[in-house]
């Protein structure tokens, strides 16, 4: 068994005070971007462990949140362009359980993510979110749900922040437009 050198333990103790505190916020964007709790886990994983291996280009003090997100993002695009280039693939030992599962004419749906995240966002607002473009889904999350800045929003996408402001402007009108009979029968 090898020992950690000073250093290295050092790393560890930075790492672990800057960049472990935001874990739950990167699960959070994580969630929504992917929409799937085990992809949002895998997501968050990958974006510690790049994190932790290029930590020594973080500066510390510095937005780490916004550094985290930001790898966060980059991390998730070349995921999806990679799958998106692969086939979709079946597992047909799982259809006929699956094709089972739903014939049953029975729901009884105990599920408690559904049940969290229900009360915390209504399914006609995540649904609209998930219909609007990637680009404007983004921003909109990061801006409106995260509560980031317009300049650390263009940070972390590596665009300008005049982009940004177009990007929030047209996602939050396709959401409006996408809510609108929601918010009338709401009475808004």
């Amino acid at each position: 068994m090898t020992q950690l050198s000073p250093e290295e333990i050092q790393k560890q103790n930075d790492f672990d005070e800057e960049i472990l505190p935001h874990l739950d916020a990167l699960y959070g964007f994580a969630r929504k971007l992917t929409s799937s709790e085990a992809d949002a886990e895998d997501l968050v994983q990958d974006t510690i462990v790049k994190a932790y291996r290029f930590f020594n280009s973080y500066e510390k003090g510095t937005n780490a949140k916004g550094w985290l997100f930001r790898i966060m993002k980059n991390s998730y695009i070349n995921l999806y362009r990679k799958v998106s280039k692969q086939p979709a693939k079946v597992d047909y030992d799982e259809i006929e359980p699956f094709y089972e599962s739903i014939r049953s004419e029975q729901s009884n749906t105990t599920d408690m993510e559904s049940t969290m995240f229900g009360s915390m966002m209504g399914d006609e607002i995540t649904e609209a979110l998930t219909r609007i473009p990637e680009d404007f889904r983004t921003v909109v999350l990061l801006c409106d749900v995260e509560g980031f800045s317009y300049e650390e929003i263009a940070n972390m996408l590596d665009v300008p922040i005049g982009t940004i402001r177009s990007r929030l402007h047209r996602g939050r009108n396709l959401l409006k437009d996408m809510l609108a009979d929601f918010a009338t029968q709401r009475g808004y």
